[in-house]
């Protein structure tokens, strides 16, 4: 007998069940230690005399921002994907403010950024089991066109001076005292990382250690729902079932309503895999959007896993070579990453990248200033242990929504400058501290429960990180008086005193407010 998830996704065009289940035994390896590790960068002390490009992107669909920016600017890029470079179908959900670096950098015109905008609803909902529901307006109710957006920044790219090479999988690279050849081929003075989570550079540089969380979301976008311009952004309406705490989020979309179901994890192999994830989903979705399956036309099929590692933003030991976006685990583990972590450090990354190139700041000590410790993403480490359980805990189903519930009650009390920034993944400290006093005052019997949840270790760590998170938060406060001054540096000591003060700014969440 077929199950639901092999009823559904065998009428969708393509492979979809192919695809799923590859993902799992994606997943299984990662999870069982069993990923091979690849030997894709080695090192020469050889130069290599003449140099193609500035900059070579490998990993065209979020390469593109990036590699846009730097053309516009006038660095010499070259990109290459290993397919050809098109946005899917799917929206990339996001909020209007965030869009503002597109027009900052001169990659959009006001125009075209309009047309790039697929989908807006408002108000969105937040809510967890029994509690209240929060309802707030402009975060993530922004539906982007990927397919229309990644097509324009190419064209802008490629009249900027751009190179593109399409199907055109990254093999290799060789790091050499002048420069880097990749594939024995392109030959420029930076490598950028732009393939995502399973890079293999990526995981070279990690040499095969298990991620320390992992995010499993499965979803669909479909059409038959009962007509509904609202959107959730978290709500959870069941207990914990099989050691996993279910998370909803539901978009307004071109092609009818998207659902999305997310769980946070360790990397047992005991876990459920993507395919048992998408049966609950399944099952649970008609009460969740009080429709039956049979109403909906399904339009495609959504599912993926995120890793998150602690040892991020990744630093690799390479000269030359900079990971970005996924491939350097700079969103933090509450976050899926992809276009909305990419966004929002694109300002940053192509400024610094420009520098980086002026100054020819390109060893690895020095690049790892462009992807620096964020205390703002490393104090969310502990949120993702209290949204999670272990394999073998037990705690009462319902210890989590509860926790969530009172949490995001006295946010929503303390106003829209607490509750907006933690929604969009950007944790600072001030409101921070305001949230744990009124929920510690309001709920101390929440406080007791989460100690054995999360355990000991855990909180000592996470106290370390929300010291640095007040400490970064005064030191940007500081720069910003220091600013006047940094006009008479010289270039070199400049690059290294942006990149502190940006290092300062986003580890501490001070870019909110800035964009």
């Amino acid at each position: 007998m077929s199950t639901l998830t092999e009823e559904i996704l065998s009428q969708l065009p393509g492979d979809v069940l192919g695809g799923l289940r590859r993902s799992d035994r994606t997943l299984a390896s990662i999870r069982e230690g069993k990923a091979p590790i690849p030997t894709v960068v080695k090192q020469s002390q050889h130069d290599r005399g003449v140099v193609d490009w500035d900059v070579l992107i490998c990993g065209g669909t979020l390469g593109i921002l990036i590699g846009c920016a730097l053309a516009v600017q006038g660095v010499r890029v070259a990109l290459m994907e290993r397919g050809t470079l098109r946005g899917r179908e799917q929206e990339w959900n996001i909020s209007r403010r965030e869009l503002q670096v597109f027009l900052n950098l001169s990659l959009l015109t006001d125009a075209e950024l309009e047309k790039a905008i697929a989908t807006k609803y408002n108000p969105a909902r937040v809510s967890f089991g029994n509690g209240p529901e929060i309802w707030v307006e402009d975060v993530l109710n922004i539906g982007v066109d990927p397919v229309y957006l990644l097509e324009t920044l190419k064209q802008r790219f490629l009249a900027a001076g751009g190179k593109l090479f399409e199907n055109t999988p990254f093999v290799e690279a060789v790091v050499h005292p002048d420069g880097v050849v990749v594939n024995n081929q392109f030959k420029a003075r930076l490598l950028i990382d732009a393939m995502g989570h399973i890079s293999p550079i990526t995981q070279q540089a990690r040499q095969g250690k298990k991620p320390d969380a992992l995010c499993l979301v499965v979803g669909t976008c479909a059409q038959g729902f009962p007509e509904n311009h609202t959107g959730d952004l978290i709500l959870s309406f069941t207990p914990i079932q099989n050691q996993c705490q279910y998370f909803w989020e539901a978009f307004p979309a071109r092609d009818g309503r998207t659902t999305y179901m997310f769980t946070y994890m360790d990397a047992n192999p005991q876990r459920p895999g993507l395919e048992a994830l998408f049966e609950d989903y399944l099952h649970l979705m008609p009460t969740y959007q009080s429709v039956e399956l049979s109403q909906l036309t399904f339009q495609r099929a959504l599912f993926g896993f995120f890793p998150s590692y602690r040892q991020s933003p990744l630093q690799t030991p390479w000269n030359r070579i900079l990971p970005i976006g996924d491939s350097s685990g700079s969103q933090s583990p509450l976050s899926f990453g992809g276009f909305g972590a990419m966004v929002r450090h694109l300002q940053r990354l192509t400024q610094g990248i420009y520098e980086a190139l002026q100054t020819n700041q390109l060893s690895a000590k020095a690049l790892a200033l462009l992807q620096p410790y964020q205390p703002s993403l490393s104090v969310t480490w502990l949120f993702q242990k209290a949204m999670s359980v272990d394999v073998n805990q037990n705690i009462a189903p319902d210890q989590i929504n509860q926790l969530l519930s009172a949490v995001f009650g006295e946010m929503q009390q303390l106003g829209e400058p607490v509750l907006k920034p933690f929604l969009q993944d950007v944790v600072q400290f001030s409101a921070l501290t305001q949230t744990l006093l009124k929920t510690n005052f309001a709920h101390p019997e929440i406080a007791i429960k989460i100690i054995p949840q999360v355990g000991l270790a855990a909180l000592l760590d996470w106290m370390v990180h929300y010291g640095n998170l007040g400490i970064y938060s005064a030191l940007f406060q500081l720069s910003k008086i220091l600013e006047p001054w940094d006009k008479n540096l010289p270039s070199v000591t400049k690059y290294y005193w942006h990149r502190w003060v940006d290092a300062w700014k986003y580890g501490s969440g001070g870019d909110y407010f800035d964009e």
